[in-house]
């Protein structure tokens, strides 16, 4: 399936599942964030999960005019590592259909994509908006992007796990040794710490943690090592 020809919105998602948009509210609030929104794509079955915190008004306009088919921020961020500012993507034909359709729902025209890749070649994205005057929300941004970084792979792997994805793909293949260190990592040890435990040098644990937040498919030790807990490779710190 080409990613993002439909949508299956999980906010309607039987009671006794996690209520994900909750969890987005709460971004917002502790952020102070306006809006935000989550989509992601299951490499087995191919289906496009989705939930926000947007007015029910416009979730229902974006779906019916199908404008996650030219939605740059979900095509954009889909091909990147890193977050996208939309503002890289205001001469987009696709921003501009989009967005001034927005406008015309009062909703704000600054925001951010995070997106995340899983360790099964499965794929997220977070978004957040918001109403702030560009400076004001360039200084919110630099001061809440690594916060959202690390929920945008909480939250990745929660809605993974509602599918049981890492019971269908298994678990990733870290080593022994590579399992030991990030155990140690959990716990609060420093590098050197590990080093000295292990009787290995500094170097050679950030080799092994490398390789692991390679395998795991994220950008940081600490988002490395929250997805590890998270898949029961190693026990919570």
């Amino acid at each position: 399936m080409t990613p993002y020809t439909s949508l299956i919105d999980l906010a309607k998602a039987p009671k006794g599942q996690v209520d994900f948009v909750e969890q987005l509210n709460t971004v917002c609030d502790t952020l102070g964030l306006d809006y935000a929104s989550y989509a992601s794509t299951n490499p087995i079955s191919g289906k496009v999960h989705a939930f926000t915190t947007y007015p029910d008004t416009w979730k229902e306009h974006y779906m019916d005019e199908r404008f996650h088919l030219v939605d740059p921020t979900l095509k954009a961020a889909s091909r990147s590592i890193a977050p996208v500012d939309w503002q890289r993507l205001e001469q987009d034909l696709g921003f501009q259909s989009v967005f001034n359709r927005a406008r015309d729902f009062s909703l704000p025209q600054s925001g951010l994509t995070v997106p995340v890749r899983g360790p099964f070649g499965d794929t997220g994205l977070l978004s957040v908006t918001s109403e702030l005057s560009t400076p004001d929300w360039v200084k919110l941004k630099s001061e809440v992007i690594q916060q959202l970084q690390t929920l945008a792979v909480n939250l990745h792997d929660t809605v993974m796990h509602t599918e049981q994805l890492s019971y269908l793909l298994q678990r990733t293949a870290l080593s022994t040794r590579e399992l030991e260190i990030m155990q140690w990592i959990a716990a609060g040890k420093s590098q050197q710490d590990v080093g000295d435990i292990l009787s290995i040098s500094v170097r050679t644990v950030e080799v092994h943690l490398r390789s692991s937040r390679e395998k795991l498919c994220t950008l940081t030790t600490a988002q490395a090592v929250g997805r590890a807990v998270s898949l029961g490779l190693i026990a919570p710190g």
